[in-house]
C-alpha cells in the first residue's frame, strides 16, 4: 500500500470516529435525538455514510440537474438529513424524533467535515 492509500484509509477512519461524536454529543444536546452507545454512533456513521455514497448519489444526482447544481449544498444536506431518517429506522438504538433534527445532524456533520479537510 502507497502512502496515498494508508492516507485515505486514516481519512476515512477519523471522519467517521468524528461523525460517531458529533452524533454523540447532539444526542446529548437535543431532546429529539437519542443514541444507545459510542458503537451504535459508529455504526450509524458508518450506514448513514454507505447511504450517502449509494442512495444519495442516486437521489442528488437528478435533483442537481433540476436545479442546475445552483442548488447543489442544499441538497446534499436534505439528502444527507434523508440518510440519517433512514438510519433512525435500521437501529433500534438510534433515534431520530422529526426531520428537522435530521437536518441539524447533517448540518453540523456538513460544517466539521468542511472545517477538517481545510487542514
Amino acid at each position: 500500500m502507497g502512502v496515498t492509500m494508508k492516507t485515505t484509509h486514516m481519512n476515512f477512519i477519523i471522519e467517521l470516529l468524528v461523525n460517531a461524536v458529533i452524533l454523540l454529543v447532539l444526542a446529548y444536546m437535543m431532546r429529539s435525538v437519542a443514541i444507545k452507545s459510542f458503537g451504535t454512533a459508529i455504526l450509524v456513521a458508518l450506514v448513514v455514510g454507505i447511504l450517502n455514497a449509494t442512495v444519495g448519489l442516486l437521489l442528488r444526482l437528478p435533483l442537481n440537474i433540476v436545479t442546475l447544481g445552483l442548488l447543489s449544498f442544499v441538497i446534499r444536506l436534505l439528502v444527507t438529513a434523508i440518510m440519517i431518517k433512514i438510519a433512525d429506522k435500521l437501529f433500534s438504538g438510534f433515534i431520530v424524533k422529526g426531520f428537522l433534527p435530521a437536518v441539524v445532524i447533517a448540518v453540523v456533520i456538513a460544517i466539521v467535515g468542511s472545517v477538517l479537510s481545510l487542514g
